[in-house]
């Protein structure tokens, strides 16, 4: 059974620099077309943990879109956090609007950890950046930390930036509205 993926746009209100939903019950960043509430709050606020990378990785990504930089540097692997910082994790997240994520590819994970590899998710991310838009292909590399899955780290094939969609054109983030009447409302 082939299972199409959705992708879906979900809206954004400023509160003192921090990207919020306005009501828990819009579409979930990540872009399943689950509630954010029923997909990856849960994960976000720790009431569940990720049973899978690709878990972990919609996640994180909706992390990123929500600015809770607290979860992003918590599911880093040991090792990884100790390069990261949560002013730098909340610094990009508040200044980054993310538009769309694609998932190309996971490894059979089961099969990673008994082989002892990392577990990898391959995915798109479509995002603006300081008001230029972009387009980030990465392999991600995961491991079992604790029995929790943890981000370890990742190889960027692809970071160039993008055209702005005219106003016109069908929304980056893939709604099938144009994009004068979707994202380029909450984007600058």
């Amino acid at each position: 059974m082939k299972i199409n993926a959705v992708v879906q746009t979900f809206t954004m209100i400023n509160f003192d620099n921090n990207t919020r939903f306005k009501d828990y019950s819009m579409l979930c960043p990540c872009g399943t077309g689950l509630t954010y509430k029923l997909c990856c709050r849960p994960f976000i606020l720790a009431e569940n943990q990720a049973t899978s990378p690709e878990q972990l990785m919609r996640s994180r990504y909706s992390a990123y879109a929500v600015n809770e930089p607290e979860y992003i540097y918590q599911t880093y692997s040991l090792v990884s956090q100790a390069e990261q910082s949560i002013e730098d994790i909340k610094q990009w997240a508040s200044e980054t609007k993310w538009l769309k994520l694609i998932i190309h590819h996971t490894s059979d994970y089961k099969a990673d950890v008994a082989n002892k590899d990392y577990a990898q998710v391959e995915f798109s991310a479509f995002y603006q950046h300081l008001g230029r838009f972009w387009q980030m292909r990465e392999k991600s590399n995961f491991i079992l930390e604790n029995n929790l899955w943890r981000y370890h780290d990742g190889d960027v094939s692809k970071s160039v930036e993008i055209n702005k969609p005219k106003r016109n054109e069908v929304c980056i983030c893939d709604s099938n509205k144009k994009f004068k009447h979707c994202c380029m409302k909450t984007l600058s």
